[in-house]
């Protein structure tokens, strides 16, 4: 409730309030005292504001095999060296993948080798002594829980216990301090340290009683987000799902639109796209035997290409873009558009 009035208070408040917070933020941003959460790609912060805002959602779609994970734990992994000088707290909620497993591909990115080299699983190249070292050492850092605070819930919650589970982790660094306005009247602040929540994925998140579907649970989790990042100063990365539909050999021959990933591909359609900020579809098209991308055969190289398509980008413009995934590094990097392959046939 706002605007008290004569003890009352009432569901509304004056579109001066709105103003004020507008221009505090604003300022602040010109200030550069308030910032965007800076990601690993110079494309995703472009289709942000400068990166991801704090106070929002974003969901990266795909089907298995994609990247997605891959992606969220490569933001997970470099966002301190990309967001330096900024107090960020990390919060994962890693349903899908055991941290263990999560951790053995981050030791791939370390040392740039495959996972399986990682897991001593070539009879005659184990992972030598010197190599693991080094794990051991990059362990001993990020173990510092002052300089890379990030946590992990690996038991899947309902979305109410999804709820509880964020507001104890808000609430156990929040501060409170004083603030004097121009009356020279005091009132008590409280303030959070803003804080990177990813779920992986949204799907694996358990029924509560009064849900009978998935879907119902995704339209809950989408209101429960909503209701969270309008308090809390943080920035939600929701891994999800697309439909099976997107397999179909008719979504999947040479040039075709139907390659795209659509908004209405998402697993539960509107039940995370209304609320969500930023909305990823993720494509590997060289997987389905893809050679000519979409209706401007985009010439497709090898499976390593990944297309993104920013179905949704509510502070900028939609885009489709392309990745490249290193899966043996476990990193994805930014490549330049293929050229366009022109009156070939698509068969």
């Amino acid at each position: 409730m706002n605007e008290p009035t004569k003890g009352k208070t009432y569901p509304w408040k004056k579109q001066k309030k709105a103003y004020d917070e507008a221009l505090k933020y604003v300022y602040n941003r010109k200030q550069g005292t308030v910032t965007s959460f800076k990601t690993p790609w110079d494309k995703l912060n472009d289709a942000g504001v400068n990166g991801l805002e704090w106070h929002s959602m974003t969901v990266i779609g795909g089907r298995p095999g994609t990247g997605k994970t891959l992606i969220k734990d490569q933001i997970i992994r470099e966002s301190f060296e990309h967001n330096k000088g900024h107090t960020i707290n990390i919060l994962e909620f890693s349903l899908e993948m055991v941290a263990r497993a999560s951790k053995v591909r981050e030791f791939s990115s370390v040392l740039g080798k495959p996972y399986k080299y990682i897991c001593s699983a070539y009879e005659d190249n184990k992972l030598s002594k010197e190599d693991f070292d080094k794990l051991y050492a990059h362990s001993k850092k990020m173990c510092d829980a002052d300089n890379y605070p990030v946590d992990i819930v690996e038991t899947a919650p309902t979305v109410t216990q999804f709820i509880n589970i964020i507001k104890q982790y808000m609430e156990k660094d929040s501060t409170m301090h004083q603030t004097t306005n121009k009356n020279g009247e005091k009132t008590t602040v409280k303030t959070y340290v803003n804080t990177i929540v990813t779920l992986d994925h949204s799907l694996l998140l358990k029924l509560s009683s009064n849900e009978r579907t998935k879907t119902d649970m995704l339209y809950n989790l989408g209101e429960a987000i909503t209701a969270l990042k309008r308090i809390y100063p943080i920035a939600f990365i929701i891994l999800s799902q697309l439909g099976r539909h997107v397999e179909s050999p008719e979504r999947n021959e040479n040039g075709k639109y139907g390659n795209y990933i659509l908004e209405t591909d998402l697993f539960g359609g509107d039940a995370l796209m209304q609320h969500a900020d930023m909305v990823i579809g993720i494509n590997r098209p060289a997987k389905k035997n893809i050679k000519f991308y979409g209706p401007n055969k985009i010439q497709i190289a090898d499976e390593s290409v990944l297309a993104w398509h920013f179905i949704k980008c509510r502070s900028g413009n939609t885009r489709l873009s392309f990745f490249k995934a290193e899966f043996e590094k476990m990193e994805v990097s930014e490549m330049d558009t293929p050229p366009m392959q022109q009156n070939l046939s698509t068969t």
